[in-house]
């Protein structure tokens, strides 16, 4: 998804370059950059850092929007990657639901 949305955002205005641009690409990335840093520290950590990551991703949700709206996005590609973004909210829910119930278990 982040390789997608860095495609994507190229043909963005370059006025946007330090802001909108920026900024969904960084909330994109931010998402398996949390995932990945909090599956190297386990437990406790692991599941605040994909409470993070879920909260990137509604953040990227909110600019993809935002980039439709400006006209920034062609309406199949902005209906695709909102597409995307849900599935990885979904995902993310169900992980850290996962990994909650097994710190409970402990």
């Amino acid at each position: 998804m982040t390789l997608r949305v860095y495609r994507e955002t190229q043909s963005f205005p370059k006025a946007e370059l330090f802001g909108l641009t920026s900024q969904l690409r960084r909330s994109c990335s931010s998402i398996a950059a949390n995932i990945a840093e909090g599956s190297g520290r386990g437990g406790r950590e692991f599941a605040r850092f994909l409470t993070i990551a879920s909260g990137s991703a509604s953040e990227t949700e909110y600019h993809l929007i935002l980039a439709g709206d400006l006209g920034y996005l062609p309406a199949e590609s902005r209906q695709g990657l909102l597409a995307d973004i849900e599935e990885v909210k979904r995902m993310l829910t169900s992980l850290i639901r996962r990994v909650r119930s097994s710190l409970a278990d402990d």
